[in-house]
């Protein structure tokens, strides 16, 4: 997928992942699609229900079995 800019959360638990999200999603412009990298599960999970709560939209969430990491993408919606 396409995306504009890239957030590691790698090593980091819940619930920092979504809090670094919804921080990093108030700083960017409408449209604007925001690639998060975990390799927490619990977070692949988490993230977008958490974000779910706000205006911006999940697009979709990949595992990428040979990195053992999870990509969530969002669109920053204002």
């Amino acid at each position: 997928m396409k995306y504009d800019l890239e957030l590691d959360v790698c090593g980091q638990v819940c619930p920092v992942p979504a809090l670094k999200t919804k921080k990093e999603l108030r700083k960017c412009r409408p449209g604007t699609v925001l690639k998060v990298i975990t390799d927490y599960k619990p977070a692949s999970e988490s993230v977008p229900r958490d974000l779910a709560k706000t205006k911006h939209k999940h697009l979709d969430t990949e595992f990428n079995e040979d990195e053992e990491r999870w990509y969530i993408y969002f669109e920053a919606v204002k």
